[in-house]
């Protein structure tokens, strides 16, 4: 194939454009892996790169897409093999190097994982880097000791994609999960993902100047941050943990030493962009295997045209779940 279809942004003096083109292989770069690209999914992040946020995206026209799922076409890395069927979410991928909304990447070896056993290329993309986030989220609060018996974990944030993937997650392993939301229309399906009740996501929200709330949460998986993310670490249970991997309620935290000190808790900060990769890939088998969760109910599939008002509906606040982007005609 001389040409590839991809969903490209343009900046014309101080505005983008989105749109669906033609491009030639000489557009990407000089990395050993070349990939054909099957599926990918939408995140903020993605959406972010698309109308022009310098803090992901520098330099345009450009290809976003931080996740890709597909197939090896050529490799200079005697890892993989034409044929192969590859992951590849993280590190610079659809923010300065062009992204999975095109039908052709062109990558580092380093940031490629095997499809594991288990998984479709259109599985791991339902999952994306918002599956991995929550699998590292749930990786990090067991190996703090987490268990069932423990009492009532909650996720904040629980409708948007890594809260509704740790919430089936969490209920798939037999823990009482609650879901921290504050959009009505998911309650039913947050409840069908094995959430045990929801909580409104003003409980959370609302400052409290006290250094200690009542411990209530065995353990915490927060998207949110800011406000919510101090009531949270509040609220833990003598020796529980809450693994933080958002910032949608703010960067700031409103806390003092005593959670740490009276009640001994831990926050675990939750990096996947630059996560290492035996644990990534250690991650991507579970949730292939013992993790594995039907996630067909909150999954929205898009092709590349539908990008550009799926697009917009993010970054309003009016998306839930999951976005599958299909890639390949």
């Amino acid at each position: 194939m001389n040409t590839f279809r991809a969903f490209r942004v343009t900046k014309e003096g101080e505005t983008f454009r989105r749109g669906v083109q033609e491009l030639s292989p000489e557009t990407l770069p000089e990395h050993p892996v070349t990939v054909e690209v099957h599926y990918s999914s939408l995140n903020y992040k993605d959406a972010l790169s698309a109308t022009g946020n310098p803090g992901v995206t520098k330099r345009y026209p450009h290809t976003p897409g931080i996740d890709a799922a597909g197939r090896v076409l050529s490799s200079a890395d005697p890892r993989f093999r034409p044929g192969d069927e590859v992951i590849v979410t993280s590190y610079d991928l659809g923010m300065n190097t062009p992204g999975g909304f095109g039908e052709r990447i062109r990558v580092p070896a380093e940031w490629v994982v095997p499809l594991p056993s288990g998984l479709s290329v259109r599985d791991a993309m339902v999952l994306g880097t918002a599956g991995l986030t929550a699998g590292l989220c749930l990786e990090a609060l067991l190996e703090r000791g987490l268990k069932p018996e423990d009492g009532p974990v909650v996720v904040t944030g629980a409708s948007g994609g890594v809260g509704s993937v740790a919430v089936a997650l969490l209920a798939h392993l037999g823990f009482e999960t609650l879901a921290s939301t504050g959009t009505e229309a998911a309650h039913a399906w947050l409840k069908a993902l094995g959430a045990a009740a929801i909580l409104p996501r003003e409980e959370l929200a609302e400052p409290s100047e006290r250094p200690l709330l009542k411990g209530r949460f065995a353990g915490a998986v927060d998207t949110v941050g800011g406000e919510t993310l101090s009531n949270v670490v509040k609220s833990l249970r003598p020796r529980a943990a809450a693994a933080a991997c958002g910032l949608v309620g703010g960067p700031e935290l409103s806390l003092t030493v005593f959670p740490f000190i009276l009640r001994g808790v831990s926050l675990l900060g939750i990096d996947s962009a630059e996560c290492p990769m035996p644990l990534r890939r250690r991650v991507w088998e579970k949730l292939a295997g013992p993790w594995k969760v039907d996630l067909s109910s909150i999954t929205d599939e898009i092709t590349l045209e539908d990008l550009d008002a799926k697009i917009d509906a993010i970054l309003a606040g009016r998306t839930q779940g999951r976005v599958l982007v299909r890639v390949a005609a």
